[in-house]
């Protein structure tokens, strides 16, 4: 086991010790060997057996046959969900041919990122995740379940999921996949069409059949943001079936790995032999894998959050350092889109999860020693699914990758470390993702502030031909109190365009970027946030600020007595972002948001002062 790794991991258990003891604790007060629904009065059993037809009230009143519930984040909105509308059916006849019942428990909204880019909704997104954990545990809380199910994948959906499953944690459960969809319009062309489209040379009917080329057909986009990171953060985490993750939605490999889920859930309960909740798969070991996993793939910056609400869900704590040391450390071992030119059908193709859990296990970053959905052990999922006489086996083991432009090997890593770095200084402490950026890039940079109140005031200064400077455009009141921290994807057109212009540019904001997020260097996730204290409210037009990547350095040149003398920056603007599309609902949720190093997240509260990490010695 690398050094690191085991550093890393031996200090979240000890400073998870007290809260995951706890979590296990609670596990196995909760669990039961006989089904849960033959715990209930009659009155209570009769309502769950009303709705369903002859056959599923024979097993639902079988005091042995497992039920298994179906959470599920379906709509035809979003093309990574449209396909879960098929998988109830299917679903429920896995899960009766492998001995219990099935139903449908509970949907949880599921917002597409997409859509809202740059619009009232995208402030919605992240407090979503509250609302889809809430929903998840709604849904099981009728208590008549011995297992579950969970559809979802992209931005907030999975982890929500997660982190409402987790509150069961004596029930097994598995994530199901939809898969992505086939290759359309290479990343990088639809890139510099957004560029081409903001410098007027296309117009938006143009701009638009470039995007309909990009985003063609249901299944999961294409590139490597945070839908994708999420699906190789959960195999990593040992929640999916080996292989699992990214085989296209509306093959028959697709629907063989869905039955197998549904068969796999039903063999895990506490009626069985092999019982697995849970809450025994997601452990400090099997997190410290997901971390790793993202490293080496360069995997989206949203899962700095994301990672640390799903963790502290399952009573453990993790912070940036955590992320950070293991970053540095870990070698990129993926390099697709926006790290490279391929996408996640190339990753796929060129061996995909098999290969890069082989290549980390055998160089010893992961931990082998984890529980699974699987079965005990993370080498299984070294294992290539293949179907042979109509049944889905894991027999084979994976080779090397067949294409060393997607995938590499530890001996000829695409980069050093992971890329991933925390920036901490005067300003607070943010991330940056240096591994996105193209070879060549400055990741230390010193110029100007140039400040900015919403993702609209840039594309202003942008029209008006007002960022033609050397600056680091400073995004504020982006954080997740102040707006329920948007992603500010638009941004980066602009930035980049003023970039390929010769000047230099960084970015400062307390709000988010994806994975997606392309080639500028930026420092994100500021925490504390502006409308919480963070000096980032105190910055003014034109002071210099240095982003140093290589020494974890955000400095705002201002000294420190003329920092603590100055004023905040007016928030009035914030009243009128609150309102509309809904927003106004849900202030009880913004105010209660932690920052975004403790998740972010309302369920779990601020304990930050609890998550110091030792040094690593």
């Amino acid at each position: 086991m690398n050094n690191v790794v085991k550093k890393v991991t031996e200090r979240i258990i000890g400073r998870s010790s007290e809260l995951r003891q706890a979590y296990l604790q609670g596990i196995e007060e909760t669990q039961v060997t006989a089904p849960f629904r033959h715990r209930l009065p009659c009155s209570n059993l009769a309502h769950d057996l009303a709705g369903a037809d002859q056959e599923e009230k024979s097993g639902l009143l079988d005091q042995a046959r497992p039920n298994i519930a179906i959470i599920s984040g379906y709509n035809d909105l979003l093309s990574a969900h449209q396909p879960y509308g098929d998988y109830p059916p299917l679903l429920k006849d896995a899960v009766a041919r492998a001995g219990g019942n099935c139903q449908f428990a509970g949907g949880v909204p599921a917002m597409c990122d997409g859509v809202t880019q740059g619009e009232p909704g995208m402030d919605l997104s992240l407090v979503s995740r509250d609302v889809i954990a809430m929903s998840t545990v709604i849904g099981l809380s009728h208590n008549v379940f011995d297992g579950a199910l969970l559809l979802g994948i992209c931005d907030k959906i999975l982890p929500g999921l997660l982190m409402g499953g987790l509150q069961f944690g004596h029930l097994p459960m598995l994530l199901v996949p939809g898969g992505p969809m086939k290759s359309g319009l290479p990343n990088k062309e639809k890139a510099r069409a957004r560029e081409r489209f903001a410098l007027h040379e296309i117009n938006k009917g143009e701009m638009l059949k470039f995007e309909c080329q990009a985003y063609h057909s249901p299944g999961t986009c294409t590139f490597y943001g945070t839908a994708n990171s999420n699906q190789l953060m959960a195999e990593m985490l040992g929640m999916h079936l080996p292989g699992s993750s990214f085989v296209n939605t509306g093959t028959a490999m697709r629907e063989q790995m869905n039955r197998a889920a549904a068969a796999r859930v039903t063999a895990i309960t506490a009626q069985g032999s092999d019982y697995m909740p849970i809450g025994h798969v997601i452990s400090e070991k099997s997190v410290v894998n997901a971390i790793v996993g993202l490293m080496a793939s360069g995997g989206s910056t949203n899962e700095t959050i994301h990672l640390v609400a799903i963790a502290r869900a399952a009573g453990i704590k993790i912070n940036w350092d955590d992320f950070s040391d293991l970053s540095d450390v870990v070698p990129l071992l993926v390099r697709i889109y926006p790290n490279g030119s391929g996408d996640i059908n190339s990753f796929q193709e060129a061996g995909g999860m098999a290969v890069l859990i082989k290549e980390l296990l055998e160089n010893g970053f992961l931990h082998e020693d984890v529980q699974t959905v699987a079965g005990p052990g993370l080498g299984r999922y070294t294992k290539i699914p293949e179907v042979q006489n109509g049944s889905l086996i894991w027999e084979k083991s994976a080779e090397r990758s067949n294409n060393s432009a997607i995938i590499s090997t530890l001996q000829t890593p695409f980069a050093a470390s992971g890329g991933l770095k925390v920036l901490s200084g005067n300003l607070g402490r943010a991330i940056i993702k240096v591994s996105s950026l193209a070879q060549g890039i400055e990741t230390r940079l010193t110029a100007p502030a140039m400040i900015f109140h919403t993702q609209a005031e840039m594309g202003e200064a942008f029209n008006a031909g007002e960022m033609d400077r050397d600056m680091v455009a400073v995004v504020r009141f982006q954080g997740p109190r102040a707006n329920g921290m948007p992603e500010l994807h638009k941004l980066i057109t602009y930035l980049s365009i003023i970039m390929d212009r010769g000047y230099t540019v960084g970015l400062v904001t307390d709000g988010r970027l994806s994975g997606a997020s392309g080639k500028v260097p930026f420092a994100i996730h500021l925490t504390p946030e502006g409308l919480n204290g963070g000096m980032i409210a105190k910055v003014r037009e034109g002071d210099l600020i240095t982003m140093d990547a290589q020494a974890g350095n955000l400095h705002l040149h201002v000294e420190d007595g003329d920092l603590a003398a100055r004023d905040y920056a007016e928030v009035e603007h914030l009243r009128e972002l609150r309102q509309g599309t809904g927003r106004q609902i849900f202030a009880p949720l913004r105010r209660n948001l932690p920052g975004a190093e403790e998740g972010a997240s309302s369920i779990f509260g601020s304990d930050q002062e609890n998550i110091s990490p030792a040094p690593l010695s």
